[in-house]
């Protein structure tokens, strides 16, 4: 009898624990920092051509969409964009370009002119609305220019 009243309280226990130490970016439906291109190539001449080739490419590896309005991309510097009422569909991917262009699903845009992403070493770092964090990636001079987090 004793037993029987036991299970249903580990399979709690367990499933509780489950959600307590899943990962930031699976509570957050699975959006991760996939990539970066903090050096865009050639040199830095801050043209719009070059600007939008620095960028950061977020992920959703979860399986649903999932709402980024409000959610913060910033550098160690705070230099920060906000994503404004966009979703990121199941398994699909989206570039964060610093320099102006036209919002599309997949690529948007911070409309800066000067570079974010520092060359010899820097952060990317995710935050929901609320400012907790989802995913963060570093990079080093040991990175040749771009990083897959």
């Amino acid at each position: 009898m004793r037993m029987r009243a036991a299970l249903p309280a580990l399979a709690g226990a367990a499933v509780l624990t489950g959600t307590l130490l899943s990962s930031p970016a699976e509570a957050a439906g699975g959006v991760v920092i996939h990539h970066v291109w903090f050096d865009s190539p050639g040199p830095d001449d801050r043209s719009n051509r070059s600007l939008n080739a620095e960028w950061v490419q977020i992920r959703n590896t979860g399986r649903s969409a999932v709402a980024l309005k409000g959610w913060v991309l910033k550098d160690a510097s705070n230099h920060r964009y906000t994503f404004k009422d966009v979703r990121i569909g199941a398994g699909k991917y989206m570039k964060i370009r610093t320099g102006k262009g036209t919002d599309t699903a997949s690529d948007k845009f911070q409309n800066r002119r000067a570079y974010v992403w520092n060359n010899t070493s820097d952060t990317a770092t995710l935050t929901r609305a609320g400012g907790s964090k989802v995913d963060s990636c570093s990079w080093t001079t040991r990175d040749p220019s771009d990083k897959y987090c």
